[in-house]
């Protein structure tokens, strides 16, 4: 019984790098869409959010099945339900780099650093998702701790680009509207990477008990 629960553990680890490359390709195509102005690269948002929801549901099946069927020991139940809850964020994940793709295409006129420094929200934001997957395949609560120091990093770049617009619009830029929209894109990014502290803080929690 043992030796099958490890492998539905390894399994389940599989499951969640794979669900964590696809919210890295979802970021990815979601600020192409911004700063590329690629209509293909909305496509591809909407595309790895639907692949997003998918492996929630089966990584949601496998976790319940390893609780009801194999009756974990605590540290390994502490695992499995780490796991759900990191797979809720992801899908947040998901779901936010698909708006950022819709409204991308409205802001690609824009030209303002701030949509360089929202491509460095995002570039962090991708980091942050890649390393708190990885402490927790890895058992690594250093780099989890480290995912939850980088949530500083981004939220102190939505607060740079968000003085920058709110200065472009009281100087009287020509698209306040875009201005907002832009705004509210590096919103998501903000909450992007407040998901992936989450996801450290629950690695964190299964590894220690804490």
């Amino acid at each position: 019984m043992r030796s099958y629960f490890d492998d539905q553990l390894s399994r389940l680890n599989s499951e969640l790098l794979l669900m964590g490359a696809l919210c890295e390709d979802a970021i990815s195509c979601a600020v192409k869409c911004l700063t590329e102005s690629d209509p293909k690269m909305k496509e591809g948002a909407f595309t790895a959010e639907c692949e997003i929801d998918r492996k929630e549901r089966e990584i949601e099946q496998l976790c319940m099945k390893l609780l009801v069927r194999q009756q974990p020991v605590a540290t390994d139940f502490r695992t499995v339900t780490a796991a759900l809850k990191m797979i809720s964020d992801m899908e947040r994940i998901g779901d936010q780099s698909r708006d950022i793709a819709e409204i991308a295409e409205y802001v690609t006129s824009v030209g303002l650093q701030a949509k360089i420094n929202v491509a460095d929200m995002a570039r962090a934001a991708v980091e942050m998702v890649t390393q708190s997957v990885n402490s927790f395949v890895k058992r690594d609560i250093d780099t989890a701790r480290f995912v939850a120091a980088m949530d500083d990093t981004v939220d102190a770049l939505f607060l740079k680009i968000k003085r920058e617009l709110i200065a472009a619009v009281q100087n009287g830029h020509e698209n306040a509207e875009a201005l907002v929209d832009l705004l509210m894109i590096a919103k998501y990014f903000e909450r992007i990477g407040d998901h992936a502290e989450h996801i450290a803080e629950w690695v964190v929690d299964a590894v220690t008990g804490a």
